[in-house]
């Protein structure tokens, strides 16, 4: 049952986590942009961090609560 909700958060983090794939995943190259200082950084670049992010962020919370359950 515990696997079960694992499956949307996962599959978001994997589509729309990372995407687009090419020529690093999207998510990471902020990341990135972010701990070199944010440099340049816009709105718009803060937003798609945080679109592209969610997905993690709600996988790590998913993962947590099922750890705790147990």
């Amino acid at each position: 049952m515990q696997e079960k909700k694992w499956l949307m958060p996962l599959m978001a983090s994997l589509t729309l986590g990372l995407a687009p794939f090419v020529p690093e995943p999207h998510v990471w190259g902020k990341i990135k942009w972010v701990l070199g200082g944010a440099n340049g950084m816009q709105l718009m670049d803060w937003f798609d961090l945080a679109m592209h992010g969610a997905p993690w962020v709600w996988l790590i919370i998913t993962v947590i609560q099922s750890f705790k359950k147990k």
